[in-house]
């Protein structure tokens, strides 16, 4: 499973936003931010595991998750190319709307 996938659901993207923001948090703690059960979340941690979004260490009994930046590099430099073509688009359309009122 690739990052777009594992971003794809809601719940997975509020776990990334929360350990982008506030660090490294045990399965507890990210548990606590949420309505679900800690089954669910256990779950949503796992895909995000296996995209690589987070990575996991152990320490004694607990697990902590951090959030691995390098993961999303695919989705900006997707994004940054959808951006640039639609606005080269644009441009374009600009330069023949303009050519045509002269």
């Amino acid at each position: 499973m690739d990052a777009f996938h594992a971003l794809a659901e809601p719940h997975r993207r509020k776990v990334v936003e929360i350990l982008a923001r506030r660090g490294k948090l045990s399965a507890s703690e990210i548990c606590q931010e949420f309505d679900v059960t800690p089954q669910a979340i256990s779950q949503h941690l796992r895909v995000l595991r296996e995209a690589n979004v987070l990575h996991m260490e152990r320490s004694a009994q607990r697990r902590l998750y951090t959030f691995n930046p390098e993961s999303v590099r695919s989705i900006r430099a997707w994004t940054t190319e959808v951006a640039r073509s639609w606005f080269g688009r644009l441009e374009r359309l600009d330069a023949a709307l303009k050519e045509e009122q002269a």
